[in-house]
């Protein structure tokens, strides 16, 4: 997994775009409609603590089974608790990873959602975990 920058506000403005007004259904169509609701900047519903957030370029494949696929932008919150259950960015040998963070009374290890992946057992996961994963971005 590389790290990068990604600038979430272009120019130094926030990048806004036009909110539909009503929501649009997974089952049966409806009719179209063209209202606007208003602008709708994703920096309000994907960032909850900016100074403490970043975005993160995954490479690899041992998250497949967990809807994150090579190429997919995380955005990980470092503020944010690692609970037992949540996707996270550890460090394991000097090297960021994302796992699914397991607790199990005394143990602690990173669940990779890909068979093909071994288990990555942490001695002390608190000073192993970088953040947790918030929010994933991937095309369809």
């Amino acid at each position: 997994m590389t790290i990068t920058s990604v600038h979430a506000h272009a120019g130094g403005a926030s990048v806004v775009r036009p909110l539909m007004l009503s929501a649009t259904p997974a089952g049966f169509p409806s009719p179209a409609e063209d209202h606007i609701d208003r602008e709708l900047d994703l920096n309000e519903h994907l960032i909850r603590r900016p100074a403490s957030t970043f975005f993160v370029r995954v490479s690899g494949r041992s998250m497949v089974g967990a809807g994150i696929n090579d190429g997919a932008l995380l955005i990980v919150d470092r503020a944010e608790e690692a609970r037992d259950g949540r996707v996270v960015v550890a460090v394991v040998e000097g090297a960021h990873t994302v796992k699914r963070l397991r607790k199990q009374q005394t143990r602690c290890w990173l669940e990779a959602a890909n068979p093909e992946y071994p288990d990555i057992h942490l001695l002390d996961d608190e000073s192993q975990v970088w953040g947790v994963v918030t929010f994933v971005v991937k095309p369809l």
